[in-house]
């Protein structure tokens, strides 16, 4: 079995970024849906991925939702089948299928990798899915089988020279100013002045980054 991951930029994905009242009034949360993966088609990876197998995994990962499990994604992705929880920005709320590919409707959560993700995309950054799950691959075909999602992840545009999530982390993660950072977005939860503060020192931190 390998590790696979399909990357989609936000054009690719059909990308809606929503906001949705939660049910008791206290506010807001922040989706963002679309295509999450891509069958019947030869990608960027040189993979093709059946509709069956996507099919499947789209009902496994619904399956674990209605069950009561959590699956939660991150900023970028790493190279393994693990979730960081350091690095959660969302979960997976529903999958479903849409013709040929998979769609997800992913909730924002209030992290401090998802008040990133946030502030990112209330910036006007674009940013693109990855999923991450696992599968055989047929070497001279380049099918796909056995195919399993573990989860759909956030990521910067493919084209883009550096990654926004990955920088800014890194940056948060390295330098004294980061690590204050990253304190306001452990703070943020649904402070509107605490949000609108974090909102422009991102945006200041990634003009500091020239990505």
């Amino acid at each position: 079995m390998k590790t696979l991951r399909e990357q989609l930029t936000f054009n690719q994905a059909n990308i809606q970024v929503l906001e949705e009242s939660r049910p008791d009034g206290s506010g807001k949360n922040l989706y963002l849906k679309g295509i999450c993966i891509e069958g019947n088609k030869r990608n960027a990876n040189e993979r093709i991925y059946p509709l069956h197998e996507i099919s499947k995994a789209v009902n496994t990962i619904n399956e674990q939702i209605r069950n009561g499990n959590s699956v939660l994604g991150e900023v970028d992705h790493p190279d393994d089948l693990k979730i960081n929880l350091d690095r959660v920005c969302h979960s997976v709320e529903n999958m479903w299928m849409d013709g040929e590919a998979g769609c997800g409707k992913l909730k924002i959560l209030p992290t401090p990798m998802g008040e990133l993700i946030k502030t990112l995309l209330q910036s006007g950054v674009k940013l693109g899915v990855s999923s991450r799950g696992s599968g055989n691959v047929d070497d001279r075909t380049g099918h796909v089988s056995d195919f399993e999602i573990v989860t759909i992840d956030v990521v910067a545009q493919p084209s883009a020279p550096n990654a926004y999530p990955k920088a800014i982390y890194e940056s948060m993660m390295n330098m004294q100013y980061g690590h204050r950072l990253l304190e306001i977005a452990k703070e943020a939860g649904q402070d509107n002045k605490v949000q609108k503060y974090l909102k422009n020192e991102v945006v200041k931190l990634i003009r500091e980054l020239k990505i």
